[in-house]
């Protein structure tokens, strides 16, 4: 039986991700606000520092896969709130628990990114730099100078980045522990829900081109979440898995 520890475990993804893997036999230390087994705010150092402890007393400093999967939406009123659960919430319980991935290599890591990180125009700047120099005073005051939707993008480029550069170091790769990203598109989720009732949000996610049709569901993402932890992709190492119907490959057709 494997032990897996999964933040955002109580809604959306997070919790269609936890039926799969419990259903399948592995045991799952959950992270979130409430309604799971480490209540923990992963937005402040204080709740990660709470989260990283809780899952390490409770699988006994030994994980065998661990998935980043808290975050919030565009349209969070607190935009600096967004960089801060996005990108450091999971970048500070990904570096923090990978020791414990590594007492029990060969392991996985998963963090879930978005598609939106290469298909917004403004997210590759400032902000997605701020972030991977680790300066969360910066990066915050940047994402409360611009759009929702510009911070949501920039703190998903920024993890996926983080992926990239850490996943072949020795610390990951060379101590047998896999690191790759996933990246979704719209899925029909509550963090969907908040933004297709945002008057200027929902227009545009409505109207976004999915070219396998409509909204993916959560136990879509959840199957290739599962195939990134699991021995099938023995061979992923720094991979930024696409499940978005489609939108990334008819937005960018030749950047890959």
């Amino acid at each position: 039986m494997r032990t897996i520890a999964l933040t955002g475990s109580a809604s959306g993804i997070g919790a269609a991700l936890r039926e799969r893997l419990e259903t399948a036999g592995d045991r799952v230390i959950g992270v979130d606000l409430g309604g799971a087994e480490i209540e923990a705010d992963l937005s402040g150092a204080g709740g990660r520092r709470r989260a990283i402890d809780g899952v390490l007393s409770a699988c006994g400093s030994r994980l065998d896969g661990l998935v980043a999967c808290a975050g919030i939406g565009p349209q969070a009123k607190d935009h600096a709130a967004i960089v801060s659960i996005n990108y450091f919430g999971a970048a500070e319980v990904l570096a923090g628990l990978r020791p414990a991935l590594a007492a029990a290599a060969p392991s996985a890591a998963v963090a879930v990114s978005s598609n939106s990180a290469t298909i917004v125009p403004t997210a590759d700047g400032p902000l997605a730099e701020a972030c991977l120099a680790g300066d969360e005073p910066r990066a915050r005051q940047l994402a409360s100078s611009v759009d929702g939707s510009t911070a949501y993008a920039a703190s998903k480029l920024a993890l996926a980045r983080f992926v990239r550069r850490h996943a072949t170091q020795a610390d990951w790769a060379g101590a047998a522990v896999r690191l790759n990203a996933i990246a979704p598109g719209a899925v029909r989720t509550p963090l969907l829900e908040e933004g297709l009732d945002d008057p200027v949000l929902g227009q545009a996610i409505r109207g976004f081109p999915i070219p396998l049709g409509g909204f993916g569901e959560p136990p879509q993402i959840a199957e290739a979440i599962a195939f990134l932890l699991g021995p099938a992709a023995s061979f992923c190492c720094g991979t930024v898995l696409y499940a978005d119907g489609g939108s990334d490959a008819l937005i960018r057709p030749d950047r890959y």
